[in-house]
C-alpha cells in the first residue's frame, strides 16, 4: 500500500489532526520522495510514542534545541521511505533502547501533525510533518540518551504526563497510547 492510501485511513482524533492529516496527504501528492530534507517547505519525519513493557510508562525527551518535552524522532535518513522505519531508528538513537517494536495493533500510524521548526544557522524555519507511532520498549530497557540532542531523558507515569507541558499535538497523541494500551 502506498503512503497516500496508508494516510487516506487514517482517523483523526479532532479537528487540528484533521487539518494537519489533509496538509500531509497534500504534501505526499505533491513530492514524490517527501521525508527529502531539502525540500524548502518542510518534510515528512517520524517519531514514536515509546511506552514502557509494563504499559504504566511512557519515555519523553526534553529536546536540546527546541528547549521542549517531546517524543523521540526526528528525520529520515537517505533511502528511508517508510515511517514507521523511521520511527523506530530515531528513537533507539536519541534513547539508546534496542529492541524497540511497533505495537503489533495500534493504528500506523498512530496519530500525525504538522509543527513549525525556526530557523537554525543556515537552515531555514520549515515544518515537520510527523507521523507517529507507538512503540513499546522491552522490559529493563536501558536508557542512553543521545546527549547532544537532548538535556533529559525520562520514563513519566501517565499521571505525571501534563506536569510536563506537552503540546496539544503530544497529549492528542499519548491519549491515543493510553486508549490502546488500555490505560
Amino acid at each position: 500500500m502506498t503512503l497516500a492510501a496508508t494516510l487516506s485511513r487514517h482517523a483523526p482524533a479532532d479537528p487540528e489532526e484533521a487539518a494537519d492529516l489533509r496538509r500531509i496527504l497534500d504534501f505526499v501528492g505533491r513530492h514524490p520522495r517527501p521525508f527529502e530534507r531539502g525540500i524548502r517547505e518542510g518534510h515528512l519525519t517520524g517519531s514514536a510514542i515509546v511506552v514502557s513493557a509494563g504499559a504504566d510508562r511512557v519515555l519523553l525527551l526534553h529536546h536540546r534545541k527546541l528547549d521542549r518535552w517531546l517524543q523521540p524522532g526526528g528525520h529520515a535518513d537517505p533511502g528511508e521511505t517508510l515511517g514507521e522505519d523511521v520511527a523506530l531508528r530515531e528513537a533507539r538513537e536519541e534513547t539508546g533502547i534496542e529492541g524497540l517494536l511497533l505495537h503489533p495493533t495500534a493504528p500506523r500510524p498512530l496519530d500525525v501533525d504538522v509543527h513549525a521548526i525556526p530557523a537554525r544557522g543556515p537552515e531555514p524555519d520549515h515544518d515537520h510533518l510527523d507521523l507517529r507511532y507507538l512503540v513499546i520498549a522491552p522490559r529493563e530497557a536501558a536508557l542512553v540518551p543521545a546527549e547532544a540532542e537532548t538535556h533529559e531523558l525520562r520514563w513519566a507515569r501517565w499521571e505525571e504526563v501534563e506536569a510536563l507541558q506537552p503540546d496539544h499535538g503530544l497529549r492528542r497523541a499519548l491519549a491515543k497510547a493510553k486508549v490502546v494500551m488500555g490505560r
